[in-house]
């Protein structure tokens, strides 16, 4: 091995150890799991979902290392996803609901007692610009 590729291996060890951290970090301080747990109701399974995220972070880094090609048709795709944007748009809810972004947003800007206008306003500036990106960039 050359000295270029042992380098490489370490900052590719370093940065993952740091993506890893920083996941593991985000998920206890935000306390996700547990609050998962409590709102479903199944605290005895606490370490099924613990697991779970486990698992989907391997999958996620092995897929992202050895670049799979699934020959899926088209109609498959589009619940895939779809299923993909849900579970995003409803991370990033979460998340904005934990911090409680929207109140201190709205108090800022003056919008006190129209947050449901805030919210919708997001929404619909999300899905214009996810559309406006798949027409205009990625169809062309």
């Amino acid at each position: 091995m050359t000295i270029n590729v042992l380098l490489v291996m370490i900052i590719g060890f370093a940065g993952g150890l740091a993506v890893g951290s920083g996941f593991v970090a985000f998920l206890a301080v935000l306390g996700i799991i547990p609050r998962l747990t409590q709102l479903t109701k199944t605290m005895k399974m606490i370490h099924h979902y613990e697991a779970a995220v486990v698992m989907g972070a391997l999958a996620g880094a092995l897929a992202t290392l050895w670049n799979p090609v699934l020959h899926l048709t088209s109609l498959l795709l589009i619940p895939i996803g779809l299923a993909s944007g849900i579970f995003i748009g409803m991370l990033a809810a979460a998340l904005t609901e934990i911090l409680n972004v929207f109140p201190i947003l709205a108090k800022r800007i003056g919008v006190d007692g129209k947050i449901v206008i805030l919210i919708m306003a997001f929404v619909f500036g999300k899905v214009f610009g996810s559309l406006f990106q798949w027409i205009y960039f990625v169809n062309k």
